[in-house]
């Protein structure tokens, strides 16, 4: 589900789960433990990237239908504990978006300290509630960190996809490169990062930023029950299986 290459200091993670990577529960389960190893891994810095034309498509909908309630209560959980896995982490991060990173793929993508994006017909955004559920709190405290709360409001409610140097113009991406490009400068960009700094400083200054954000997320950890609920209703009333059914046929 995610291949690990060394890149000496540098560890490059790639999706590699099904056709888009799309975020299930295992892959969500293997994305938290693989960011958790990576703590105490020898390299000091670490690139997310994606497989062919796709980072992640975000959530499996179709397993989400298919299962219902059952499976969206262990699936949330894992869903949100994958995205703080990857926010917590004290290394630096870079996200290197090979291609479409909608909805959880866009959050995960957001959890990087640098985000980088081929230029090309790739999509990044986060249209969730034109599916008809919330994100868990964890998700919005990450794209409130990324872009700031206005760009966020704007994200969350628009639900729009953005091609490459408008994602970069919202503040979703840092840098568009070229395709061919995109990994090795992902590479440079993380080694760089961890050679300019001391690791410990880092860690504590990337803590210090992330701090708040977190604080959010423990704070309001009641809303889970309210987004849990309406995930379960959307999973029966039609609503998604609508949504899905529209943009599978364009």
């Amino acid at each position: 589900m995610i291949e690990y290459v060394d890149e000496g200091d540098v560890a490059v993670l790639r999706l590699a789960h099904g056709k888009v990577s799309a975020m299930d529960m295992e892959l969500c389960e293997a994305i938290a433990e693989r960011f958790r190893a990576l703590a105490t891994d020898p390299a000091r810095a670490v690139v997310l990237t994606g497989t062919d034309h796709t980072f992640s498509a975000g959530v499996d909908l179709r397993r989400y239908l298919d299962e219902g309630e059952p499976y969206v209560r262990r699936f949330l959980p894992a869903l949100a504990d994958a995205f703080r896995a990857a926010f917590e982490l004290s290394k630096p991060v870079v996200a290197a978006v090979n291609g479409h990173a909608i909805a959880g793929g866009c959050v995960l993508a957001a959890c990087a300290d640098v985000t980088l994006m081929a230029d090309g017909d790739g999509r990044i955004g986060v249209p969730e509630i034109k599916v008809g559920v919330p994100f868990p709190r964890m998700a919005v405290e990450v794209l409130r960190y990324a872009v700031g709360d206005v760009a966020a409001r704007r994200l969350i409610l628009g639900a729009r996809t953005h091609r490459p140097r408008d994602a970069q113009a919202v503040g979703l991406v840092d840098e568009v490169v070229p395709v061919d490009e995109l990994l090795p400068r992902a590479v440079e960009a993380a080694r760089s990062l961890a050679a300019d700094v001391p690791p410990d400083t880092f860690a504590a200054m990337k803590a210090q930023l992330r701090r708040e954000a977190l604080e959010r997320t423990d704070r309001y950890a009641d809303e889970e029950d309210a987004v849990t609920a309406l995930w379960s209703r959307r999973a029966t009333d039609g609503w998604t299986a609508d949504y899905l059914a529209a943009v599978t046929r364009r």
